[in-house]
């Protein structure tokens, strides 16, 4: 599989338009033409990473956390950073990152957390966009209708909830005339040619309407396609950092942080608050989300679970009432490598492999 391929349909599900201004993710480093059928999913990539790439005869690395995140004056094997870049160059190894557009995106990291937790109903904690919604509008030929409503859909467009290939169908009659310098795929320059047509409307992102035009005109037989497209006023999916879920039964914050030490096989955990406090409505952010005690508790959550929380940062949420269980960072986004070979895994033409290496810098003793 050409490595432009996957990527179409990585960022199909995980769009690059959900990070952050300040973030860089998407190729880092390869050609977006070479081929690709091993591919190594990481939490962060170092050099026994990459040696561990080299060895496996991976031809792509996806990381959750930028390869490349400050800006770079130099290239060369004098800095780090350069004779890693080197080296990926030298052996072919491609390097895609996905970072903030995997935490905000569904079925993203938030989402993943929340499923090994058996957190159910989940809501978004942070708002940070919108989607606009476009409906577009295109006739063609009866004969070639169903061709075109599969490169609708295969595009991305018809998705309405838990519910794809949506399109609504009107039969008519088009006219046209071809007139000097076409090439009719039916009729005879010089008379109006009347032709059975489907008038084929559906519902587009915004994210994806340059791609979803692109298969149309593709997969259309007319050398001049008729379409429309329309901006809607309907709000789309909304999506978001961080997740909420109120909890079926109450549960003591010593028994929750129990519950998740087990889960993500974690030698020990930080706990803010009084370990008989009763909870039943948690929000969790992964990675660092300290910053987020206030609004998680605005929301009614009794417990934010998330990482990276500094003295202060739990002092503050002391005097506000507020329960936090601080999983670390490593361990709340370490989980990316499962999430996304599951993912992966549903692409035929390539082989996904999760690292063997240790990233977590930190030891207890």
């Amino acid at each position: 599989m050409k490595l432009k391929s996957l990527i179409k349909k990585i960022e199909l599900k995980y769009p690059l338009s959900l990070a952050y201004d300040w973030d860089n993710v998407g190729l880092l480093v390869g050609d977006y033409e070479m081929d690709i059928k091993r591919v190594l999913v990481v939490l962060e990539a170092n050099e026994k990473v990459i040696e561990e790439a080299i060895k496996n005869n991976i031809d792509l690395i996806i990381t959750h956390h930028p390869f490349i995140f400050k800006k770079i004056n130099k290239v060369n094997t004098s800095d780090l950073k350069g004779k890693l870049i080197h080296k990926l160059i030298k052996n072919d190894v491609a390097l895609y990152s996905m970072h903030t557009n995997f935490d905000i995106a569904f079925d993203g990291l938030n989402d993943y957390f929340m499923e090994i937790m058996g957190f159910e109903d989940t809501k978004i904690l942070d708002i940070t966009n919108i989607e606009t919604l476009y409906k577009i509008v295109v006739y063609v030929p009866t004969t070639h209708a169903e061709n075109l409503r599969k490169a609708l859909a295969n595009a991305g467009a018809g998705h309405i909830g838990n519910y794809s290939h949506c399109t609504f169908n009107c039969e008519g009659i088009g006219t046209f005339k071809p007139l000097d310098g076409s090439s009719p795929f039916i009729g005879v320059n010089g008379q109006v040619e009347k032709v059975n047509e489907i008038k084929i409307e559906t519902i587009v992102p915004q994210n994806i309407l340059g791609g979803v035009i692109s298969s149309m005109l593709k997969a259309h037989p007319y050398e001049e396609v008729a379409y429309d497209i329309y901006r809607l006023e309907n709000k789309g999916q909304s999506v978001g950092l961080g997740r909420l879920s109120k909890l079926k039964q109450n549960i003591t914050l010593e028994k929750l942080s129990n519950n998740i030490k087990e889960k993500l096989k974690m030698d020990y955990i930080r706990i803010v608050g009084n370990f008989d406090n009763e909870i039943n409505k948690v929000a969790v952010v992964t990675g660092s989300g300290a910053d987020m005690v206030k609004k998680a508790k605005r929301q009614g959550a009794q417990v934010i679970i998330t990482g990276d929380v500094k003295y202060h940062d739990a002092q503050d949420a002391l005097d506000i009432g507020m329960n936090i269980i601080d999983c670390g960072h490593f361990d709340t986004e370490d989980i990316f490598k499962d999430v996304m070979k599951r993912f992966l895994d549903t692409i035929d033409e390539i082989e996904v492999i999760k690292s063997n290496i240790n990233l977590n810098p930190f030891k207890t003793i």
